[in-house]
Order: structure tokens, then sequence, then C-alpha cells
């Protein structure tokens, strides 16, 4: 079966945004271009790590001798603040690809649904059913990275003792002389 590719250049919007309470958060990454509008489930760590991997590239980019503008911070108009746009989940999200179109000067984040892979050594692997592929301006990236990483650490604040995140309702702390 072939893969769907919902394919993003040059989008008005791209974020990660969540949906319910810290604790039981869930994380989608959701595009707009006009009025077509994709949302993708991630983990929360997978949030963080794409913020991490998207500011590390764009340092790299960054480096002396390379003909790209990348600027150092994420540009205060385009860090988007607001809510998720209703959101219909497209696919839960397994594998996440970056990469780096010269052409255009645009990151490229391929955000693959979760495959189920058949235990059968002499099937062929399973491919995808949906990707979901998005081009976007560095400046979109450097406020994407910042926006995201604002989002991941809204969440609940962390016990200094063990690092294990304190839950609204009291924290039982696994280390000697914790809460």
């Amino acid at each position: 079966m072939p893969t769907v590719v919902h394919d993003f250049d040059w989008p008005d919007r791209v974020l990660v945004g969540t949906i319910g309470e810290p604790g039981s958060r869930a994380f989608y990454l959701q595009v707009r271009q006009g009025r077509r509008v994709v949302s993708v489930l991630l983990e929360k760590e997978q949030s963080a790590l794409l913020a991490m991997h998207m500011d590390r590239m764009l340092d790299e980019l960054m480096q002396e001798g390379n003909p790209y503008r990348i600027p150092s911070d994420a540009p205060a108009e385009l860090i988007d603040t607001e809510p998720l746009e209703p959101v219909d989940e497209q696919f839960r999200t397994g594998t996440i690809g970056l990469g780096w179109d010269p052409t255009t000067s645009q990151l490229v984040v391929q955000a693959y649904s979760d495959v189920e892979l058949d235990e059968d050594p002499d099937s062929e692997e399973e491919q995808p059913e949906e990707a979901l592929v998005i081009r976007m301006p560095v400046g979109t990236a450097r406020a994407f990275v910042r926006s995201t990483r604002d989002i991941v650490a809204s969440g609940r604040p962390l016990c200094p003792v063990c690092g294990q995140p304190i839950d609204p309702g009291g924290h039982v702390c696994s280390m000697p002389g914790g809460l």
C-alpha cells in the first residue's frame, strides 16, 4: 500500500501544542496552510527531541562560510503561543526525520505514522501508511523550537530531590529524605 503524504511548503502555521492537563497531556504537531490543517499525535519526548535537533541543525547552519542567513534567536513576531486549532488526529507519529533543503533554505520535518512490524522475518518490512512533510523557513523553525520548548517545560514541576514529576495531588519521592 503506498504511503499517503501530507505535504506542506511554506506553512502559515506550524506548532506543537497540547490537549489536557499536565500529567495527562496529549502532544500534537499541527500545521496549517490556507484552510488545510493536519494534526499528528506525538509523545512529549518526541516533541522535546525534535526541538533539540532542529536547534542543533540551525546552529550548525550558522557556521562561518555558510551562505544562509540563519537567525540566532527566534524572531518575536513568529513565536506562536496560541492554542491548537480544532484537532482531528491524522495519525500517531512513529519515526521523525529532519533535513535541510538548500534549494529553498528550509528545514524539512518528516513525521511518519507508527508502524507495527510483522514478526515474520521473511515478510517485507511494513511501510508507514501516512507521512507529514513540512518545509519551513529558518525563522519559523527557530520560533517553532522556542515555542515547543516552552510547551514541553510547562508540564508538572520536577522534584528537586529525585527529579521525577510532582503530581497535583502530591509526590512520593523515591530518594531518602525526599518529599
